[in-house]
């Protein structure tokens, strides 16, 4: 991948963890000031934390993400497959630049996160 290119998904990846970033510290204040902790289980206010703790969580991994493909291009691999060492399609990278695996190896993971899930 030209170095140029790589200089652009690294700046597109740090602009994206730091709007994640973001993003989490504003779901995390409005957690704070939102639910009382003696509300019914049946409680409106409830449901709304659960999404917005699982909005957080989403977050969470989207930045594990963000910074494992930023130790990638600080160790000049960004845009090779962390699995196979194979390059990772640019069109994939365009879409998800925090992306570490090549489509095939990601389904492979996901397939055997699935068959893991279903054994247990």
């Amino acid at each position: 991948m030209p170095h140029r290119k790589t200089d652009l998904q690294v700046k597109k990846l740090e602009e994206e963890r730091d709007q994640a970033i973001l993003d989490m510290e504003r779901l995390i204040e409005s957690l704070k000031a939102e639910v009382d902790p003696d509300a019914d289980e049946g409680d409106p206010d409830l449901a709304e934390r659960d999404k917005v703790i699982a909005l957080v969580q989403g977050l969470e991994r989207k930045l594990d993400s963000i910074e494992a493909a930023l130790r990638q291009a600080q160790a000049g691999m960004y845009g090779i497959c962390k699995r196979c060492a194979k390059p990772i399609n640019p069109d994939r990278l365009e879409i998800l630049p925090e992306a570490t695996l090549c489509v095939g190896c990601k389904s492979l993971v996901e397939r055997g996160a699935r068959v893991s899930a279903m054994a247990a």
